[in-house]
């Protein structure tokens, strides 16, 4: 008798576990999320789908110029698609390496592509002197006013629950 309880108190874990897994798949999605590194807190979490790029855009403290980084989400997975810059000096790429390109945009931006790089941890210490700017799903956030001056922000993917609220720039 105490082996059948045991057998069926298993089975009722194990069915628990399964729909505890279906749901949460069920009402989550994926989502670029970021978080404070010092403390771990999540600051802001943005829906994505496999081929969504968002963007980081600053300016480079060294030469004085607009950079934008460029990032897929694939698989679930961040990836570095390329970077935009308006000058050459100390800090940014100055050498095409193999698989990568060079363009010209017609505002006079160069473009390399072709970095094809998983980023597993990818932060950004937000500016004190000039802000970082998230481009994702088609709006402009000052990371200054979201994480606040000097945050160090972690970007990471994962999954979030569906929110039926709609706090803006990201959902909490």
């Amino acid at each position: 008798m105490k082996r059948i309880n045991l057998l069926t108190g298993a089975a009722i874990v194990a069915v628990l576990f399964t729909v505890s897994v279906i749901l949460f798949f069920v009402f989550s999605s994926p989502c670029l999320i970021l978080k404070n590194s010092d403390t771990g807190e999540i600051i802001a979490s943005f829906p994505v789908n496999d081929g969504d790029e968002f963007s980081v855009t600053f300016i480079h403290s060294v030469n004085n110029s607009p950079v934008t980084d460029v990032y897929q989400i694939r698989t679930g997975k961040m990836y570095v698609d390329r970077t935009i810059y308006y000058a050459f000096g100390a800090g940014v790429q100055t050498e095409i390496e193999e698989g990568q390109s060079l363009e010209y945009g017609s505002d006079g931006a160069m473009i390399v592509s072709g970095f094809n790089k998983l980023m597993d941890r990818l932060s950004y210490i937000v500016g004190t002197v000039s802000d970082h700017i998230l481009h994702i799903n088609g709006k402009d956030i000052s990371l200054r006013e979201l994480c606040g001056k000097n945050t160090t922000v972690q970007f990471v993917t994962g999954r979030r629950f569906i929110s039926v609220r709609n706090d803006e720039p990201g959902n909490q």
